[in-house]
């Protein structure tokens, strides 16, 4: 049995009187792509903004390629994890944004080599040089010396995934990535994506209401409702045959509203 490269292990989260996740479990094995679906509000992107350490939890651990994410070993004791501590766990995931977040006063190739020279200690030509296999990659290229304010939505997004992948994470978040785009813009975002999950191995968790991305491009999919799992299968089965009628109900709504999935 491989072991998983995530592991929520009964993990709670409120704000306020509001329960946004509820001693949630579930694991993500390495290299899986693993789609969160389900009504807005009901913590599918709560759980990224934990994995990034931008949310504590209330309860429960969260473990990262075997290692606690909140707490760490002292003196043959567990303490809450340290900034040093967050800080290494952190470079093991890459999040991109639903609104791109980029440096609006850095050019394209700044904002993706920014990170790896000042949080890894990588030489700036070597930095530009792997930045610009990226920018190639998301069909950026012949952007790299643009400015935010010069791209398109689209085009800022794919600027935003090569900034993610620039610092070589062992794990993608993707949150809701295209719900901020024109809808002629969305493919050219959905293809990068598609590459990226042919051509790396590595494990990737997607936010999305895009459920006909999410058929095709997931090996599993969770259906959330209320910070719960619902129900977690195969995209076929899930979209297909779903067993919960929470499910049903949820597809059937979208269906409604002109999605294919």
């Amino acid at each position: 049995m491989t072991e998983p490269i995530i592991e929520f292990d009964r993990v709670s989260k409120s704000f306020g009187a509001f329960t946004c996740l509820s001693e949630l479990s579930f694991s993500v094995a390495p290299g899986e792509k693993l789609a969160l679906i389900g009504p807005s509000g009901s913590g599918k992107t709560t759980i990224l903004r934990i994995l990034m350490t931008l949310e504590s939890i209330d309860g429960g651990h969260i473990r990262i390629d075997g290692e606690d994410l909140f707490e760490m070993k002292r003196d043959g004791a567990a303490k809450p994890a340290d900034e040093r501590h967050l800080h290494r766990m952190r470079a093991k995931i890459g999040m991109v944004f639903q609104l791109f977040n980029l440096f609006p006063h850095k050019c394209v190739l700044d904002n993706v080599t920014l990170a790896p020279v000042l949080t890894q200690g990588v030489k700036r030509a070597d930095a530009e040089r792997r930045a610009m296999e990226l920018l190639d990659m998301v069909g950026m290229a012949d952007k790299a010396k643009a400015m935010p304010s010069q791209l398109s939505g689209g085009q800022k997004q794919r600027a935003a995934i090569a900034r993610a992948l620039a610092l070589q994470p062992k794990v993608m978040l993707f949150d809701e990535v295209t719900s901020a785009l024109d809808p002629e813009l969305v493919e050219e975002v959905l293809n990068v994506m598609r590459r990226l999950g042919r051509e790396t191995d590595m494990t990737m968790l997607l936010v999305t209401h895009e459920m006909s991305f999410a058929h095709d491009f997931a090996d599993r999919v969770l259906f959330f409702d209320a910070g719960r799992i619902i129900e977690d299968g195969p995209p076929d089965a899930i979209f297909s045959s779903p067993k919960e009628e929470r499910t049903r109900t949820f597809l059937k709504k979208i269906i409604a509203a002109g999605q294919r999935v």
